[in-house]
């Protein structure tokens, strides 16, 4: 799940993009409202986590401009700001969910896994394909109740994969997904991730589309 992280303070910014990297998110971060509506425009992001007080172009703005484009991108508002007036405005003007500063990293991620549910039209937390799990907010995946040891990327292409069932996913589709801009995956890292997960869940867990992409069948 890739994330636009939109904060202008440096010392808070970088935190939050560790803190949401080590929950298992790619994460890129631009720290003003002008450049998040550039990226926003010409990237694919899966959810926007968004400050208000920012320089060039205020979030809100920002958020009004998103909403005015037709874009249904998941929108968390991350804000000082804490007047019932501000969260009023904002969540009428499109926001999905607003949260107010200091911020406890454990709950930030625990919103955006029920955001990215919510926009997937999922009411359960835990992921299921037949006989296996994946349960996004202990990144714990089994098979028939047998553990399954997956490296962080695996389970991000996994991830994506299922919240995807059914659904051809093209080689740009899974690495926009699951790689920010400071990730420089090999040219066959994807090949290598998907060759591991079949080793781990089956060889026909994941069917190859040649020339179009990847797929895990819906049942």
């Amino acid at each position: 799940m890739r994330i636009l992280l939109v904060e202008d303070d440096p010392q808070l910014g970088d935190g939050l993009m560790v803190g949401l990297r080590q929950a298992g998110f790619a994460v890129d971060w631009v720290k003003d409202g002008n450049t998040a509506d550039h990226v926003l425009a010409t990237e694919v992001f899966d959810l926007l986590v968004l400050d208000l007080g920012l320089p060039r172009l205020s979030g809100m703005d920002l958020l009004h401009r998103l909403r005015a484009r037709g874009q249904s991108l998941p929108a968390l508002i991350l804000t000082a700001r804490d007047a019932t007036i501000d969260k009023i405005a904002a969540l009428d003007a499109g926001a999905d969910d607003y949260l107010v500063k200091p911020v406890d990293l454990d709950e930030l991620a625990a919103r955006v896994r029920a955001l990215a549910r919510r926009a997937a039209g999922r009411a359960q937390p835990v992921l299921r394909h037949g006989a296996l799990a994946l349960d996004p907010a202990s990144r714990r995946v089994t098979m028939a109740d047998s553990r399954v040891e997956l490296s962080a990327r695996e389970y991000s292409v996994l991830h994506t994969l299922l919240e995807n069932a059914g659904r051809v996913m093209t080689r740009t589709q899974i690495e926009s997904s699951i790689y920010g801009w400071r990730d420089e995956p090999d040219s066959n890292a994807l090949e290598v991730h998907i060759h591991h997960l079949r080793k781990k869940l089956g060889a026909d867990f994941i069917k190859t589309l040649r020339g179009v992409g990847y797929t895990v069948p819906k049942l």
